[in-house]
């Protein structure tokens, strides 16, 4: 069975001041195995962190279901890990006690509680900076933080809405490293939204191209390179190839979005 499994999901948003509704996904279906790393790609407005969000059971489906383990998401829950392009760190707790927020809420116990932060601190590389605030951070190091508080507890499926999009190209670099690691030794199910095509490559097993708006999945791309993966992966032959198959994927939709765009101009 399954891990995740989205069945004729769409959403189609209300009309704003007099406008027309909006539909923002067509109709989507897609199957996801356990600890697989699907990355979402497609052009601005199609609908892709709309999907994760529905997801996360953050917005309600206008049609169609969610099923995580064979149950129905209809609200957000400590099954699924969230973690947003914008720094979302509670900024009057310190690293060590936004990592362990969800766990303290859930009423564990300090001693396993500080044990299990600990181990994150050091899984993300923080040692040393376990009391420091977030304003006194790097935007990498937040974004450790935000990763190693959604890993913390345990979710079932783990969802990245471009947690990196932010962040300047080296360190941005750096990152997917440290995730896709992470992934490596751990094995989460992951859903990752991306707009960067070589992102998208390096960190998945699987690119789902996302048309423009309305969204639908365009295709569904298997990315067949080895692990672990390094950097220099990115010159490789077979990883230039897949990118000249999606940067075409995706220029064809961009170029449809603007084209709608101007009509409605």
């Amino acid at each position: 069975m399954s891990k995740l499994r989205i069945e004729g999901v769409s959403r189609t948003f209300g009309a704003v001041r007099g406008g027309k509704p909006v539909q923002a996904l067509q109709p989507v279906d897609l199957s996801v195995a356990a600890n697989d790393f699907i990355t979402i790609l497609g052009p601005s407005g199609c609908g892709k962190s709309t999907l994760l969000r529905i997801v996360a059971g953050l917005e309600a489906p206008t049609t169609g279901k969610v099923l995580l383990d064979g149950k129905a998401v209809t609200r957000p829950g400590p099954d699924r890990g969230m973690v947003f392009q914008s720094y979302t760190l509670f900024p009057w707790l310190t690293v060590a006690e936004n990592i362990g927020f969800g766990l303290r809420e859930r009423g564990m116990a300090e001693r396993e509680r500080n044990n299990i932060v600990a181990s994150y601190v050091d899984l993300v590389g923080l040692k040393g900076f376990e009391n420091h605030w977030p304003k006194q951070l790097s935007g990498g190091m937040q974004q450790r933080t935000a990763i190693a508080r959604a890993l913390a507890n345990d979710p079932e499926i783990l969802l990245l809405d471009e947690p990196f999009g932010a962040l300047d190209n080296q360190t941005r670099g750096l990152m997917q490293e440290l995730l896709l690691g992470i992934w490596e030794r751990r094995k989460k199910t992951v859903l990752f939204v991306t707009h960067d095509i070589e992102e998208a490559i390096f960190m998945a097993s699987r690119v789902i191209v996302m048309s423009a708006r309305p969204g639908r999945i365009k295709s569904d791309v298997p990315v067949d390179l080895p692990h672990p993966r390094h950097y220099t992966l990115k010159t490789s032959p077979e990883f230039s190839a897949l990118k000249a198959q999606l940067t075409e994927d995706i220029r064809i939709e961009a170029m449809r979005t603007a084209q709608g765009q101007a009509a409605g101009a």
